[in-house]
């Protein structure tokens, strides 16, 4: 089995699932840790919000209007078209692992077969212990 985890570390799951640079999978077998990689996620902008497309220099005097409504964050058609995007980059694993995520982030990972988990564990092996171990708590009251 595969768990992903987003990370900008290496070590510890990012607070936002948008703003990770990269997913950190580790394979599992037998109830421990087997393997790590790191994977690229595509669709990201990093150090940037993670829900805009800008295109190379351009310069940013415009101003953003967000009217997120009652739909949550990363609901609009780009958006989810980028989740799935990034569900790709891991679409061999069961679960991904965040510390915070939009809500259309969530749908689209779940839309693309993954099991996301809003985790209150800071480092990523002991997030997949948890796991294993069926006691991580899923904080859906963190989507935003």
């Amino acid at each position: 089995m595969k768990i992903a985890a987003v990370s900008e570390d290496g070590t510890t799951i990012s607070h936002h699932f948008g703003r990770a640079p990269f997913f950190v999978v580790v394979t599992v077998e037998e109830g421990k840790i087997t393997a790590r990689e790191t994977r690229e996620k595509t669709g990201c902008h990093p150090g940037g919000h993670g829900d805009h497309e800008h295109g190379g220099d351009h310069h940013h005097h415009h101003h953003h209007h967000h009217h997120h409504g009652t739909q949550g964050h990363g609901t609009a058609p780009h958006a989810q078209h980028r989740h799935t995007g990034m569900a790709a980059a891991i679409s061999d694993c069961e679960a991904v692992l965040a510390r915070g995520m939009g809500t259309g982030a969530y749908q689209g990972m779940t839309a693309s077969g993954l099991r996301p988990i809003i985790t209150d564990i800071a480092t990523i092996d002991e997030a997949v212990q948890a796991y294993l171990e069926g006691r991580i708590v899923d904080h859906i009251e963190r989507l935003h």
